[in-house]
């Protein structure tokens, strides 16, 4: 088999632990959640797809190495940390700061300037948090053994398995979110208090990566 020339071993197991990480409600989780709510159905798609892409970039630097330069230098670190920092808190602090909108101009925020937004702000909240990284570095490897000559295939075949669990699992969340949420939006106040949700969010998560220190 294919996983065994690569030097992967236990898929089982690392199936079902990736299916029990994806499924436990965090901070990605939320902001799909508060997009599907706020845009529908193409808005949660687009922050899905956007986290995925964000993953995919730290999957990408656990088998190439990138991850590992993050553990070991301290100003790689530090320069992304403060990074993704500024741009959660900026990020939060907008929405927050953001004024309601009444439902007929909310309704056009579904446009593609706005879709892409949202991408972006999934895409960049994980690219941005050397936390994903770290967790990549220290998941991944558990799952490929040490002697193994195709360590960077094994690494991507892992992250492309588990970011595919994800993705499914989050469109399936998106969709379940559109659809509870015809009455929402069309509450201007409503949708004021989801965006000042996930400015919150956002400002919080800035702090936790702010907080986050080098191993």
């Amino acid at each position: 088999m294919m996983v065994e020339t690569l030097g992967i071993h236990d898929l089982w197991l690392f199936i079902l632990s990736g299916l029990l990480l994806n499924i436990t409600p965090g901070p990605d989780t939320a902001y799909i959640i508060g997009r599907s709510l706020q845009l529908g159905w193409r808005g949660g798609a687009a922050a899905v797809t956007g986290i995925s892409t964000g993953c995919l970039v730290h999957v990408f630097g656990a088998a190439i190495g990138l991850s590992a330069l993050l553990m070991t230098s301290s100003a790689a670190f530090t320069v992304l940390k403060w990074a993704g920092a500024a741009y959660l808190l900026l990020t939060g602090v907008q929405m927050l700061l953001s004024r309601a909108r009444p439902p007929a101009e909310a309704a056009v925020a579904g446009n593609a300037t706005s879709l892409s937004r949202v991408f972006w702000q999934g895409a960049l909240t994980n690219v941005l948090n050397p936390k994903v990284a770290l967790f990549f570095l220290a998941f991944l490897p558990q799952f490929v053994t040490a002697e193994s000559s195709h360590k960077t295939l094994a690494f991507l075949t892992l992250g492309l398995i588990f970011i595919t669990g994800g993705t499914l699992w989050c469109f399936a969340v998106a969709a379940f979110a559109a659809r509870a949420a015809g009455r929402i939006r069309r509450s201007a106040g409503a949708m004021a208090w989801i965006n000042r949700a996930l400015g919150g969010l956002f400002v919080y998560l800035g702090i936790r990566v702010a907080m986050l220190e080098a191993r």
